[in-house]
């Protein structure tokens, strides 16, 4: 008998350790993806990294989780888009509400940099511990424009562009030397709304007030001292320091990074014989292209295309599983057919009685706009980029470059627009007219559909669009979305709408192993909506022959990441 309980004692122990107290961990310093990856190769390199689905479901499933105690993390100057801060602030403050302990700590939140967003981030904890000789990085947000337009003249080179309108600022780069007064105006507005944001979620989680917050980030960047002498952290510890503390409060806790708990815990969920009912997660990542979606191999980069997307959401509507689908948007936009092909394909699904609802990541703008225009609602951070309703061209003209360098040009044309695209010459006046009646069509059909969908007027949608961008708190207040909130919002609207509220949220589709392995037999097959490994990306060579953006005329204009 001895022998045997010996023998046993290592299990004993086992099953001790899996009913021990879980403290999660979160890593906010490393990259988190926010789609599934899809090719068989990327799906071992995703692995290694944090799905944005499981952070926040793993947050929000461990708040109702009696095993799980408390939760830490990790964070430093670099951060996630600020849309997606949102979400996770939101997630940790849902954790709280809880009544369990948060602490987030960093040996430093801003070394020698910008963290105004980062901290922001740490803000949503319950306690912050900033290392003793780190540094805080609160120094407010920043967006930053460059213009090439005097180094172009000093090459020779010239850029032909037209715009609808006056905020589609996307060429100002190579047009112009200096912001525009329209391009000033919708920095500033944008800048504006994300900071007063931000000052008010660091003065509410911190007690201060947002004009204290303005103080103290006029002074910033911080040392460790000053940032515990003002009340922006708690204290100053190391990690070990910070571990030993909260682990103390639980006996002998296990510790879990929040991806794997998340997965873990959904594995658990033996499904029943039979069908289940599910919540569609489909995604559009990154510029928006006809054909296949593409991912890098190497950057890891994503984009999505028309036939991919498209193919997703023909698979959900003939799923009987499929009860409701959350559409999760992050593309600055890109070609306007091909938005409009996963706007009509949107459009379909709601009407075929599979309710769609669009989740707007840190930026749904131009293209991405527009493919939301098909859904039943949709739903947006504060923080979200989005509108920049309006379309642009550009050519590059390299004559005075070619004539620089003793380059000779000629052409041999069948038709007088044969070479209007070629950039070795200016448009002529019957190619600028036809140029003209590309960008007054395109512009019209977007405003139209806008209209539609959201029940405007079109003179009210004229004022908000001509290409301007809004952050999500002003796009709700204008009314081009219909909700503020994040993934989980949209996962509740969308079992709201189908009635299948315990339907739990899964990517989709999800081929099995030998179904991935396999070239899918048709457009119509779910196999069809996986992305394809492209190192470069789609059109590469001919946006730069053409000297047009590879994401195409509905695009985003500029660099809108906050720092």
């Amino acid at each position: 008998m001895a022998d045997l309980a010996q023998l046993l004692e290592p299990l004993a122990e086992l099953r001790g350790r899996r009913r021990a107290p879980l403290v999660l961990e979160l890593d906010l310093t490393e990259a988190i993806i926010d789609e599934p990856a899809a090719p068989p190769v990327a799906q071992l390199l995703g692995r290694r990294r944090q799905r944005f689905a499981d952070v926040i479901e793993g947050v929000r499933r461990g708040a109702h989780d009696p095993q799980v105690v408390a939760l830490v993390a990790k964070v430093d100057g670099r951060s996630l888009g600020f849309a997606k801060v949102q979400e996770v602030r939101d997630a940790v403050r849902a954790f709280r509400a809880a009544g369990k302990p948060t602490v987030a700590w960093g040996e430093s939140i801003g070394e020698f940099g910008p963290s105004t967003v980062g901290y922001y981030l740490a803000t949503a904890f319950e306690e912050i511990a900033l290392g003793p000789t780190g540094t805080l990085g609160l120094t407010g947000i920043s967006m930053r424009a460059y213009f090439l337009r005097e180094a172009a003249d000093r090459l020779g080179i010239e850029t032909e562009a037209g715009a609808r309108h006056e905020y589609k600022t996307a060429v100002n780069m190579l047009t112009e030397r200096d912001f525009t007064e329209a391009h000033r105006e919708a920095a500033e507005h944008l800048v504006s709304s994300l900071s007063e944001q931000v000052r008010a979620g660091i003065a509410e989680a911190r007690g201060l007030t947002a004009e204290r917050v303005a103080e103290l980030t006029a002074r910033g960047p911080l040392l460790a001292g000053e940032a515990l002498e003002a009340g922006l952290v708690d204290r100053l510890a190391y990690r070990d320091e910070v571990y030993a503390e909260l682990l103390g409060r639980f006996g002998e806790p296990r510790l879990r990074y929040v991806p794997r708990y998340n997965r873990h815990k959904a594995a658990e969920r033996v499904p029943a014989p039979g069908r289940q009912d599910q919540i569609a997660l489909i995604t559009a990542h990154g510029a928006i292209h006809s054909g296949p979606s593409r991912r890098s191999p190497v950057s890891g980069s994503t984009s999505a295309g028309s036939d991919t997307v498209g193919a997703a959401f023909r698979a959900a509507r003939r799923d009987p599983s499929v009860r409701a689908v959350v559409f999760r948007v992050d593309s600055p936009g890109g070609s306007h057919s091909a938005s409009d092909v996963i706007r009509r394909e949107v459009r379909l699904t709601c009407e075929a009685g599979t309710p769609v609802i669009v989740s707007m990541g840190d930026v749904a703008a131009s293209g991405g706009y527009y493919v939301a225009l098909g859904a039943r609602s949709v739903v947006a951070q504060p923080g979200t980029v989005t509108g920049s309703i309006g379309v642009f061209i550009s050519k590059p003209v390299t004559a005075g470059l070619l004539e620089k360098l003793g380059v000779g040009t000629g052409s041999v044309d069948s038709d007088p627009h044969a070479a209007m695209f070629e950039p070795a010459r200016r448009f002529t006046e019957s190619e600028w007219e036809r140029v003209n009646a590309l960008l007054d069509a395109v512009y019209a059909d977007f405003t139209g559909k806008v209209a539609e969908a959201r029940g405007l007027d079109p003179e009210q949608v004229d004022r908000l669009a001509r290409g301007r961008v809004w952050s999500g708190a002003d796009a709700h207040r204008s009314g081009l979305v219909d909700e503020l909130g994040g993934l989980e919002t949209a996962v509740r609207l969308a079992r709201e709408a189908s009635g299948a509220e315990s339907a739990p949220l899964r990517p989709f589709p999800r081929p099995n192993p030998v179904e991935r392995l396999r070239p899918a037999e048709s457009s119509e097959e779910r196999t069809a909506a996986q992305s394809r490994l492209d190192a470069w990306g789609p059109l590469a060579e001919l946006s730069a022959r053409l000297g047009l953006p590879a994401e195409g005329v509905l695009s985003l204009p500029g660099d809108w990441r906050v720092r």
